[in-house]
């Protein structure tokens, strides 16, 4: 896709592929900067709250790195960040001085998911062990995805985020797939080891009831909607 006309920059606080694939297929060119969070200092009991706040402490990260590389952001711009839980605080520098003063608008988005199997909320498997265990348990089931998407413009103040779920359901996957997908290591950067994607997973894929750019990190049409109400002034 072409890159898109819009009057602001995005900056993708993120080293997730897979949002850097999304983003660029609905056309937006983008800058990294990644956050550094404890993720598991943040708790909630929903993982529709989990998934926000963790959306809330890396953009309040990010911003706080972004100060540290300009002290602030000048004149009309506008910036939009997007943050995420494959983050790994990987520090790309902004461009300062002129360049910056004559900058497009910029807005922050932020952004978490998290995986929920029989009630209970998967994060990123801490082991190849845990990753194999997670695979097994969605072979011939099915689990969901609630992701959050979070807009903050840099210029005005404004935030406003929402969450997004999507129902999984898998055919019986067999153990020889399994233990190849968990030998690649890629399982161990996602949220609940879950990545329908790959094309080993994809043909035990039964039914999807949303959207796959959601479970693959960033819902587009979510995306779209905050990031229209964050620049409607503009």
């Amino acid at each position: 896709m072409e890159p898109n006309t819009s009057p602001f920059k995005i900056i993708l606080g993120s080293s997730s592929k897979s949002r850097r694939t999304i983003l660029a297929e609905m056309g937006y060119e983008l800058t990294i900067l990644t956050a550094d969070i404890d993720e598991k200092g943040i708790r909630k009991e929903k993982p529709e709250d989990l998934v926000m706040a963790l959306a809330e402490a890396k953009a309040d990260a990010v911003i706080s790195k972004l100060h540290t590389v300009n002290n602030q952001v000048s004149g009309d711009e506008q910036t939009i960040l997007i943050s995420a839980d494959t983050a790994e605080a990987i520090l790309q520098r902004l461009p300062i001085g002129d360049y910056v003063k004559d900058a497009e608008p910029t807005l922050l988005l932020t952004c978490d998911q998290v995986v929920v199997y029989e009630g209970s909320v998967r994060e990123k498997p801490s082991s190849k062990e845990e990753a194999r265990q997670f695979l097994k348990d969605y072979s011939g089931g099915h689990a969901a995805t609630v992701g959050s998407v979070l807009v903050t413009n840099l210029k005005t103040g404004f935030r406003k985020g929402e969450w997004d779920r999507v129902e999984i359901y898998f055919q019986e996957i067999p153990d020889e797939i399994i233990e190849k997908v968990v030998e690649e290591g890629i399982v161990l950067n996602v949220a609940g080891g879950l990545i329908i994607e790959h094309p080993l997973i994809l043909p035990f894929v039964k039914q999807v009831v949303g959207t796959t750019d959601s479970v693959m990190g960033l819902p587009k049409a979510l995306t779209e909607k905050l990031m229209r109400e964050a620049t409607a002034d503009i």
